[in-house]
């Protein structure tokens, strides 16, 4: 099938539910490149690419929306042929995205550091008979 993936090699390669790479689908966010003779989603490199990036977006709360924008931002920076204009705007928009990584990267620390402390209490806590 000259490189081009069925869904469910395509989930476990990336590590998603069928259910959720249909639902990426739905709203937009990533498309097969053809389907089958028997109607089977077929994916390309691209496809895992995105997937792979809205996988690792989705556990820093990331919106369905706000994934769309990341992955209109980079579409344009790919296209050689972009107005100079969207691609400034486009690069713009990548370097606030970074920014606010960054801050729900802190924030997720912090929350982790606070568990660890939390299991340290237990751990100290008197045993029980």
């Amino acid at each position: 099938m000259d490189g081009r993936m069925k869904i469910g090699e395509v989930a476990d390669r990336v590590g998603l539910s069928l259910r959720t790479i249909r639902f990426y689908e739905e709203a937009g966010l990533v498309t097969p490149d053809a389907r089958s003779t028997g109607g089977f989603r077929l994916y390309t490199e691209d496809a895992i690419d995105r997937l792979t990036l809205i996988k690792a977006m989705k556990p820093l709360d990331f919106s369905v929306e706000e994934i769309a924008e990341v992955l209109t931002s980079l579409d344009t920076l790919a296209t050689d042929d972009a107005d100079p204009t969207e691609r400034d705007a486009a690069a713009q928009q990548l370097a606030a995205v970074r920014l606010v990584v960054d801050e729900r990267l802190t924030r997720l620390l912090e929350r982790a550091e606070r568990a660890r402390e939390f299991a340290r209490m237990l751990d100290e806590l008197p045993p029980h008979t």
